[in-house]
């Protein structure tokens, strides 16, 4: 009776023990990929809603009366405000809890959201968009320190963030096609109200799934040096913005960048004084920290301001519609995370530092390609290949910068650095979109015609192509040399 019911208990020949030990693995896997499954949808909500609402633009003018500055807002004050929010929350979470400022961070976007697709007034939807801007500040560093907490460092962890990373570069690719499909099909307040279900379902997997972790000791959070950044990346940002209207040397520029630059140095001050400081400054004798920030705000400044060129070129030159617009740079989405995918297996065979300098060579070579641009271009040669191109590099040095970034960091500084991470790349992409719009406006100096806003947009991509080359050249000397992990 005994033998036949240890017989039972353990079938084949595998003991109890081994089977228990097999379902736990089995659990932890499956928790694991969960976590990677609510931090990539957090990380596509944030970075949509950078573009989702830029072809709703005159469809919300002609509903709440907004004037063409209104307008520029409308998409300024979410980007402004996770800029200056973002290191905020990124210490946040290591001192409250990741999982904590994740679901907080999400739940105050999702209200912004809702409070935005219902707005009557033009103020009203001002608000909500800086009210979303402050929610993804607080739930776009957590995203990345969940995963990197659940995922252990390795093959494992590279694939994690290269997800990561393909979903968030996804969810900027895809918000115009999004933003197209709402407004045609819908309303423009569904550029907003799409994020509320989506927002709503992620909060409930997340306080499922997700385990808290946090930096270890709690401190009282750096009130003044919260401020201050806040302040000056704002004000920074906000002169950055007004030189696309007023020009470089204007007054109205002048000051906010002059206010910007003064409350910056008062923030290092205060940082190198204070006994727990906001953002350490000795974090920064990390060179792999450093480095890596420095290229991906290089690259921010080139590629994230491609899909407001192109969609410009094909709706004022090739006369597309919004929608047709947004499908025509499909192919662009799909190469970036195609780039984003194969990033991790190319840094198994030759290292973060080479494929991040592969990728941006890759990226420069698309945008030397989209700057021989005309004003009778063919959909093949004009917009799909080389966006291709710019894409699948933005795609392959997207993934060995993140995690160089975040595997020269202690554990206790992860989300201040994720939130770095994601400033550098978000305040490159605010100042590289201000100085290549303003050198496109030069260019076509006033005039309409499609010859003259090509050579506009044409003279901006060999823009963005010099500085995608000169990030090369400092990723060179200044990323430093990692070892190749042979799988």
């Amino acid at each position: 009776m005994t033998l036949m019911t240890h017989a039972h208990r353990a079938p084949s020949g595998i003991s109890a023990p081994a089977t228990a030990a097999a379902g736990r693995t089995d659990r932890t896997r499956q928790r694991m990929w969960a976590v990677v499954l609510a931090a990539c949808a957090g990380q596509f909500l944030v970075v949509l809603d950078v573009s989702v609402v830029n072809t709703a633009l005159p469809s919300m003018r002609a509903d709440l009366g907004l004037s063409s500055a209104g307008l520029q807002w409308v998409v300024n004050a979410y980007s402004i405000v996770v800029a200056g929010f973002m290191l905020f929350g990124g210490r946040a979470g290591d001192l409250y809890g990741r999982k904590r400022m994740f679901l907080v961070g999400l739940g105050v976007f999702t209200l912004a959201s809702l409070a935005g697709g219902l707005a009557q007034e033009g103020w009203q939807l001002l608000a909500a968009r800086a009210g979303q801007g402050l929610g993804a500040a607080v739930l776009a560093p957590s995203t990345l320190t969940l995963l990197t907490s659940a995922v252990p460092e390795g093959p494992a962890r590279a694939r994690a963030i290269a997800t990561w990373t393909a979903v968030g570069a996804g969810g900027g690719a895809a918000g115009g096609l999004v933003g197209g499909v709402l407004t045609e099909t819908l309303s423009w307040r569904w550029t907003l109200l799409i994020n509320v279900p989506v927002g709503a379902a992620v909060v409930v997997l997340g306080a499922w799934w997700l385990g808290e972790s946090r930096a270890g000791e709690r401190r009282r959070l750096d009130l003044p040096g919260a401020v201050l950044v806040t302040a000056g990346l704002a004000t920074l940002a906000y002169g950055i913005v007004q030189t696309e209207q007023d020009g470089w040397t204007a007054p109205s520029t002048l000051l906010p960048l002059t206010a910007g630059t003064v409350l910056l140095g008062a923030f290092l001050a205060v940082e190198a004084r204070t006994k727990a400081p906001l953002m350490p400054l000795k974090l920064f004798r990390t060179r792999g920290v450093s480095a890596a920030n420095a290229a991906m705000f290089s690259c921010g400044a080139a590629m994230f301001c491609m899909w407001y060129f192109m969609t410009l070129y094909a709706q004022n030159v090739l006369h597309y519609s919004p929608l047709a617009a947004g499908l025509a740079l499909m192919p662009s989405s799909l190469a970036v995370i195609l780039g984003s995918k194969l990033a991790p297996r190319l840094m198994r065979v030759a290292g973060a530092r080479q494929v991040a300098v592969l990728g941006v060579l890759v990226s420069a070579a698309g945008f030397g390609w989209q700057s021989t641009m005309d004003a009778h271009g063919s959909y093949v040669t004009a917009i799909m290949l080389p966006g291709i191109v710019m894409m699948a590099g933005a795609g392959l040095a997207g993934t060995p910068l993140a995690s160089l970034a975040t595997s020269g960091a202690a554990p206790g500084d992860a989300g201040l650095v994720s939130g770095l991470i994601n400033t550098s790349r978000v305040m490159g992409g605010a100042l590289g979109l201000s100085v290549l719009a303003t050198v496109a406006a030069a260019r076509t100096g006033g005039s309409t015609t499609p010859e003259a806003l090509t050579a506009g947009y044409a003279l901006a991509f060999r823009t963005g192509t010099g500085i995608l080359l000169g990030g090369v050249l400092m990723m060179l000397l200044w990323l430093p040399k990692d070892r190749v992990r042979r799988a």
